[in-house]
């Protein structure tokens, strides 16, 4: 009879601690930059569990590459991430679509898996502007080709 209350007081904590994630200015301000000002490729965040809050993990320059900002990513941890993608449309027009990446590989934990599922939704409507969101717990569910799909 204890091991149900168990899980169900798990449950409670981690959505407990999902209901109130809150997010780092810091982590607004800097999508903004990314945004408007170009000064940022792209950026990882991560949920910060002492903190209860989403804050910015690494910033990725101008200059770096696809393959720069997915080495970034853990390989068995959940984080989120947006990504300035430019790319030349049919009619030879030079665009950029900002993508929201939420990144949960199949060999995170599964707390991490419910909490940055739990928090997504709240983070996303912190972040205007974003025009395309990839779920991805694989590499290849959010390789550069997929991107350029979506954009397109």
């Amino acid at each position: 009879m204890q091991k149900p209350t168990n899980q169900r007081e798990n449950i409670e904590k981690v959505s407990n601690a999902s209901s109130g994630m809150g997010v780092a200015d810091h982590s607004t301000s800097t999508f903004l930059e990314l945004k408007r000002k170009k000064v940022h490729r792209y950026v990882v965040f991560k949920i910060d569990e002492k903190k209860k809050e989403v804050v910015v993990e690494k910033t990725g320059g101008p200059a770096e590459s696809y393959d720069d900002f997915t080495a970034s990513l853990p390989d068995n941890d959940c984080r989120y991430a947006v990504y300035d993608f430019d790319f030349v449309t049919s009619e030879n027009c030079q665009k950029s679509k900002i993508f929201f990446i939420a990144w949960s590989p199949a060999t995170s934990r599964i707390r991490a898996k419910m909490l940055y599922a739990t928090s997504k939704d709240r983070f996303r409507r912190v972040l205007d502007g974003i025009h395309y969101e990839i779920q991805a717990t694989d590499p290849s569910e959010m390789e550069l080709e997929v991107l350029r799909e979506r954009a397109n």
